[in-house]
């Protein structure tokens, strides 16, 4: 089985997590410049197996795209020359910042710490990860 890899996009920089080979669990991979973020998956394509890319799609609390979609989805389009035929998937964010930021002080991280955008985009993509999987898991289930 090959890993599943999420990216949660943003201008600046795009928070990285991956799963375990039996895409049972996913960790915080790695925080990148976006303008980089095509050379970092091609190499880390280059090395490990990847079954399926997930990017965080933005949406208000209406379940409307958010204004961000219109540099996402360029931003995906360059992607998917560098993925071949990897399937990339949209999944549901909202909610993954505040998630990040509690997660961080339930986890006894410092105020200073806290202020780092970087590791709250790797958490954030680590919570699109694994929420992804628990749906995927409840379709199996039912």
């Amino acid at each position: 089985m090959a890993r599943l890899l999420a990216i949660d996009f943003g201008k600046k920089r795009c928070g990285i997590a991956v799963t375990d080979n039996l895409q049972i669990v996913a960790n915080g991979l790695t925080t990148v410049a976006t303008a980089s973020l095509n050379d970092f998956i091609a190499g880390y394509l280059a090395k490990e197996s990847v079954e399926r890319i997930v990017v965080g799609l933005p949406t208000t609390m209406r379940g409307q795209e958010s204004e961000s979609m219109r540099y996402i989805r360029p931003g995906i389009e360059r992607l998917r020359k560098v993925t071949g035929d990897i399937p990339i998937e949209f999944f549901d964010e909202r909610f993954t910042s505040v998630l990040a930021h509690r997660a961080m002080i339930d986890g006894g991280m410092r105020k200073m710490a806290r202020r780092d955008k970087a590791i709250v985009d790797e958490i954030s993509a680590t919570i699109i990860l694994n929420d992804y999987i628990a749906s995927r898991q409840v379709r199996s289930t039912l």
